[in-house]
């Protein structure tokens, strides 16, 4: 990717930098996870049986995460990565919860609570070659393969180069399975709270337009939200008795009406709007919001 300078009408080339080693990559990796990946830190070189995982991760919907990084182009970054979650399936869940509420804020740990089934690999590295790609996109593992670029003036970019077909998967594997969906949302709204037939059709009525808004968002159902995403999240809907809350990305939004409030705390921090929906006279305009959301993550 090329970036440029603009200076009135004018655009000047900025250079790429290279980084003075893969331990400098690292360690900005990991001081910035949530803003970068959106995912908590837990540990740094982690031991195991075949050698040392750069960084072990959690993201916010409870995933763990392996990240391996190379510096410049190297061919045995996902076999690395893929030996290390052979060794991670193979402990238990308890070991990983332990180390969740060992690393992370109690608040923080009991919030995304813990999804074991299906671990994810991301690579980070100045390029990939095709085999690479190819490799990510064919093996049946959630692989993410980053490219990062370090410019002038102390910009630093993130692209993600295996994701359009990997995506495109997850959407169709979505589309087949709707039973098996509607099934994980019933499941959900029980999980978090009884609410009325009125905001079970609010709801009904919400999801509709917003899958509607692109053919590759992904809807996932969970014990605390309901998420929406294109490779990020960009709402994630909770049900109470007699109301909706939507949590929404950290953006400015245009909001005449003032409904969108900003919380606090880690777990939110990239997700850290919050809006109320409880009558359907709102329903078009929160649904602006999600929409300022979802452009957030295009």
């Amino acid at each position: 990717m090329t970036l440029f300078s603009s200076t009135g009408n004018k655009l000047a080339t900025l250079n790429s930098m290279p980084l003075s080693s893969e331990k400098e990559l690292q360690r900005l990796i990991e001081a910035n996870l949530s803003e970068t990946l959106e995912m908590h830190f837990l540990a740094s070189e982690y031991r195991t049986d075949g050698g040392r995982i750069d960084t072990l991760a959690v993201d916010n919907d409870g995933v763990p995460v392996i990240i391996e990084y190379k510096r410049s182009k190297n061919d045995n970054v996902i076999n690395q990565g893929l030996s290390y979650l052979k060794w991670l399936r193979a402990q238990q869940p308890g070991f990983f919860k332990m180390l969740m509420h060992e690393r992370l804020d109690s608040e923080t740990a009991s919030s995304i609570g813990l999804d074991w089934k299906n671990p994810r690999i991301v690579c980070i590295a100045e390029a990939f070659s095709k085999f690479d790609i190819d490799t990510a996109e064919i093996v049946p593992m959630r692989i993410d393969l980053y490219e990062y670029r370090h410019y002038e003036k102390d910009l630093f970019g993130l692209e993600i180069v295996a994701a359009n077909k990997q995506q495109q998967r997850l959407v169709e594997a979505c589309q087949a399975m709707p039973t098996e969906t509607n099934q994980a949302i019933i499941q959900s709204m029980k999980d978090q709270c009884n609410a009325s037939d009125s905001i079970r059709a609010l709801f009904d009525d919400l999801r509709e337009r917003i899958m509607a808004l692109d053919c590759y968002i992904i809807e996932k159902p969970g014990k605390r939200h309901i998420a929406y995403r294109l490779g990020k999240n960009f709402a994630e809907v909770q049900f109470r008795k007699d109301w909706l809350v939507i949590y929404l990305r950290p953006i400015d939004f245009e909001d005449p009406r003032g409904m969108v409030e900003r919380i606090a705390g880690d777990y939110t921090v990239t997700m850290n709007r919050r809006v109320t929906l409880a009558s359907a006279n709102d329903l078009h305009y929160v649904l602006g919001l999600i929409e300022q959301s979802h452009q957030n993550v295009i």
